[in-house]
């Protein structure tokens, strides 16, 4: 049966980017560090990616997009990523949660639709019999789990302090109680699936 599942990086403190993030530093100042498991070791923003991912982390990239039918992201992750050159990286739909969907520029790789909820029936509809992801940022991740509808929770923590930044569970007061389903570990994160219990 096809699954919610909402999956983010943090660092160790638990901070989705470092400080000020925005469309030049995605991931915030020293963020990089969180994304050393997706780019395949050490890049910067000065200096792109010159690796692959490998082991675990390449392993659960290739899961993680075998189960996926559509992600859901929200808009200020689309900004801080600089909307992805306008390209979808994703290799599936994304719904893109905005207040604002009228004010996008439509480039056919991306859907722009005006509330989460909308948005995952959208992408549940265009998944069919495989998984919705909730990307991030964290507000999306709080609105599903909010919400109660994600299924799988995977957090993947980077072996960083950053001290500063968007922490994942700001402001976020509800109760949940999660089973541990597995537990892997990489040279630049450990990757801790939970399923959330209803």
């Amino acid at each position: 049966m096809p699954k919610i599942v909402a999956a983010i990086t943090t660092s160790v403190d638990g901070y989705i980017t470092g400080p000020n993030d925005g469309p030049a530093k995605g991931l915030g100042e020293g963020g990089e560090r969180l994304h050393y498991w997706v780019m395949g070791g050490r890049w910067s923003y000065e200096a792109e990616p010159r690796g692959e991912p490998e082991g675990v982390d390449a392993d659960y990239l290739h899961e993680m997009m075998q189960r996926g039918g559509a992600i859901v992201v929200g808009r200020k992750m689309y900004e801080a990523a600089g909307h992805w050159g306008d390209k979808n990286p994703f290799g599936m739909p994304v719904f893109v949660v905005t207040h604002r969907p009228q004010d996008e520029h439509d480039t056919g790789e991306f859907t722009f639709v005006g509330d989460f909820k909308q948005a995952i029936e959208r992408a549940k509809a265009t998944a069919g019999d495989k998984d919705v992801s909730i990307g991030g940022g964290a507000d999306v991740i709080r609105q599903g789990l909010d919400a109660g509808i994600v299924d799988e929770l995977h957090i993947i923590v980077a072996p960083v302090i950053l001290g500063g930044g968007k922490h994942l569970f700001e402001d976020f007061t509800r109760s949940l109680d999660l089973q541990n389903l597995r537990v892997r570990q990489s040279r630049w994160a450990t990757f801790i699936e939970f399923a959330v219990q209803r």
